[in-house]
């Protein structure tokens, strides 16, 4: 579950520091507020929703410019590994409300009924965004297969 919650935490604050820190107020959270639960079945979601909320915090108290630099992965030998680091480089670049669906998505295989719920937008919102956020993607990795990836 820790490890769930990251995912997603990376997709909205970038920094490792900061979504270590928005793992543990989440699950401090959801320990203290556990009661709140109304059904147990939606535990993902509601837990998933502390955390964006946290995330949010976060980036509002430190918003800042991050240089692609500070989050590409180091390269390896592998071009799997290449090809691994590209998509999350190109992901990272998406404005956070793109790099959340998607990580939901794709990441966390959540349903667009479950995303919709976690983040309280319409269907139709989450399916707009998935929509943009390929295209930009797509667009984002031919740019950096001719060497030009560029933070938008």
């Amino acid at each position: 579950m820790e490890a769930s919650l990251y995912k997603v935490s990376k997709a909205i604050l970038i920094s490792d520091s900061e979504c270590l820190d928005a793992v543990q107020e989440t699950i401090l959270n959801a320990y203290t507020n556990i009661s709140q639960l109304r059904e147990p079945k939606y535990f993902k979601t509601w837990i998933t929703r502390i955390l964006i909320n946290e995330c949010n915090k976060i980036r509002k108290v430190q918003t800042r410019i991050v240089q692609m630099d500070d989050y590409l992965e180091p390269t390896t030998v592998s071009e799997q590994t290449d090809a691994i680091v590209d998509v999350q480089s190109a992901i990272n670049c998406l404005e956070p409300d793109l790099r959340t669906v998607i990580t939901l998505y794709y990441y966390e295989d959540l349903s667009i009924k479950e995303i919709a719920t976690i983040l309280d937008i319409a269907s139709g919102t989450v399916k707009s965004r998935l929509n943009r956020a390929r295209t930009k993607l797509g667009g984002l990795l031919n740019n950096h297969a001719e060497g030009r990836l560029i933070h938008e």
